[in-house]
């Protein structure tokens, strides 16, 4: 007697995928599971078009799972390739139906636990080190001072920047009954994990803690309505952002990476990543791009330009570079990333590209449907 769906995806839950490490029953990419009566398994996967390159090795894996279950003899595995923004791939693929199994984006679309919220954004990296922070902050305040409303999550529940860059470990947290009220400074609502635990504790989570951790930071912050949600992530690939990808419906991702080729490749791992979560990668930050001297003469300290052409091999947006600058790092450090757009022009002509063009990806995601409320005061 063949084995029914139900212990069949059980069986694929010893299945990883192969870059994120995490079985794919769990990431959503089992559309559907069955067995004949000849012991023929049959099995269809819904994954993001970029995931075709691990096509061959998921068809191994899975096909190794099944015949080693009792009454399977064949495997038959069929992929169908959807779009980024979560739409079937223009080739004849079959419409999912209710009882299939979603995504998680879609299934975050479905259950959006922040409906006054009009634009997710995660800032992530594939290493620390990078300047991630520094970026998602910087994005979040420049957003600001253009007139959106802006709020910004420090996800990185490792190791929280936020209460240093924005100067929060200054100002008292406040709830109301099991909500949290997002500190304003800034321009910004923001809220971290840094608020929460005591100075100077270890944060050792292991992966439900950290789920619970994000989640509740996410979705019990009275956020209000913004234009614009910033979410901070920690470096790599770990549990937050499966956690992100299954709660929080995205409008896309933000790579930060330093120009070294060992920075790119771990970069490249970390957009991959967003891509098979059937997150929209709405750009690459080359941060730390280069550095002017007293005398003037610029060095290329990690080399310069590397992030942007990983950006353009992998055909994602190149958003911008950021220069490692003092000011930039003394601003962070006091607390006052404000200062990094009233103070010297090129710093913020630096950092005003980047959000220029970040600003345009988002407007081509929505297809220039989206307007904006303009905050005035």
């Amino acid at each position: 007697m063949p084995p029914t769906s139900d212990q069949i995806l059980e069986q694929l839950k010893t299945v990883t995928d192969p870059e994120l490490h995490r079985d794919i029953v769990t990431l959503g990419m089992v559309k559907s599971a069955s067995a004949n009566d000849d012991g023929i398994a049959q099995v269809v996967l819904s994954l993001p078009q970029s995931a075709s390159r691990i096509q061959p090795l998921l068809t191994e894996r899975i096909t190794a799972a099944l015949v080693a279950m009792p009454d399977i003899t064949d495997a038959q595995i069929q992929f169908e390739y959807r779009l980024a923004s979560g739409q079937d791939a223009p080739a004849g693929q079959q419409q999912q139906s209710p009882e299939e199994q979603l995504t998680p984006q879609q299934t975050a679309r479905q259950d959006n636990p922040l409906p006054t919220v009009k634009h997710i954004i995660a800032v992530g990296a594939g290493k620390g080190g990078v300047g991630k922070s520094t970026v998602a902050v910087n994005l979040a305040v420049g957003l600001a001072r253009s007139g959106v409303k802006v709020g910004i999550m420090d996800g990185d529940i490792y190791g929280p920047s936020l209460p240093t860059m924005l100067g929060t470990d200054k100002l008292e947290l406040k709830t109301i009954g099991n909500m949290i009220i997002p500190f304003e400074t800034h321009g910004l609502k923001a809220i971290t994990i840094g608020a929460l635990v005591e100075d100077d504790k270890p944060l050792i989570w292991r992966g439900p803690m950290a789920h619970g951790a994000f989640r509740q930071l996410a979705t019990q912050t009275e956020w209000g309505d913004l234009d614009y949600l910033i979410i901070d992530l920690p470096p790599g690939t770990g549990d937050v952002p499966l956690t992100l990808a299954q709660l929080l419906p995205l409008t896309g991702a933000v790579v930060v990476c330093t120009p070294q080729k060992v920075a790119q490749d771990d970069a490249v791992r970390a957009l991959h990543m967003f891509q098979q979560l059937d997150i929209n990668v709405l750009g690459v930050v080359e941060n730390m791009s280069y550095f002017i001297g007293n005398d003037g003469v610029e060095y290329d300290i990690f080399g310069k330009g590397g992030a942007e052409m990983m950006a353009k091999q992998s055909a994602v947006p190149f958003l911008g570079a950021i220069p490692i600058n003092m000011n930039l790092r003394t601003n962070a450090d006091g607390g006052d990333p404000t200062a990094n757009f009233t103070g010297e022009d090129k710093l913020a002509a630096e950092l005003n590209n980047v959000i220029g063009n970040l600003k345009n990806q988002v407007a081509i995601t929505d297809n220039d449907q989206w307007t904006p409320s303009i905050s005035i005061s």
